[in-house]
């Protein structure tokens, strides 16, 4: 009778060592003011900014909110472009419920295109589909900038977020001609320099590893 092997698969592997990733921060987060430069290494990891330069459109996600909408509005402002493309989010099924009933209700995006209004931005398209998650998003912009010939765009992102959807963009562009540029938001709450000082950054960090980590486990080349 043949003895069948117990072999862990690839994933429980990544897994398992993204959850020592993790458990390695959270420790690195107790210890004295000596490590604070591994902490801030570590927070600089998940933050990308690429040079700025003239480009033919803005895109911003809905998840970037107030801070991408300032910076999207000062890039405007500064002639880097006059175009701003808002990425709506899927309504959720309260904000769906108040549709039905046609109660007028500003959501998350119509809240964002007022305030770029409000801002001094007259050039604002918003993307007709909605996109459930960052691989999603990134699939659809190219998509947009394929329709109306953008050759050269760039994403405002949350600074915690930002190396992650750099590396889903890339995957999604491809072979394409559209150059992409990422910038963090510069009113982003996470400062990868202090990160570890607050809750709300240590949960932001931690949540934010374990998905870089898991993006490189699913993707090594990029």
């Amino acid at each position: 009778m043949m003895k069948v092997m117990n072999v862990r698969p690839r994933r429980s592997r990544w897994l398992a060592l993204i959850a020592f990733a993790i458990v390695v921060v959270v420790v690195l987060a107790a210890v004295p003011a000596s490590r604070h430069e591994m902490l801030r290494a570590a927070g600089r990891a998940l933050v990308v900014d690429d040079p700025i330069e003239p480009v033919d459109a803005i895109a911003l996600p809905q998840w970037a909110g107030t801070a991408g909408a300032l910076d999207a509005a000062d890039l405007v402002r500064a002639g880097i472009a006059r175009r701003v493309l808002l990425l709506p989010e899927p309504l959720k099924p309260a904000e769906q419920e108040l549709a039905r009933r046609g109660v007028p209700y500003l959501n998350g995006n119509a809240a964002l295109e007022k305030l770029l209004h409000d801002l001094g931005v007259a050039d604002v398209d918003v993307n007709a589909d909605p996109a459930a998650g960052t691989e999603d998003e990134g699939r659809a912009l190219l998509s947009w900038c394929d329709e109306r010939r953008i050759r050269s765009l760039i994403v405002v992102s949350g600074a915690d977020h930002s190396r992650r959807v750099r590396r889903v963009l890339r995957r999604a562009a491809g072979n394409a001609s559209t150059k992409v540029i990422v910038r963090s938001a510069r009113y982003s709450p996470f400062d990868p320099d202090r990160w570890w000082t607050t809750r709300d950054g240590i949960r932001t960090g931690i949540v934010e590893f374990e998905k870089l980590l898991l993006d490189v486990a699913r993707h090594p080349i990029g």
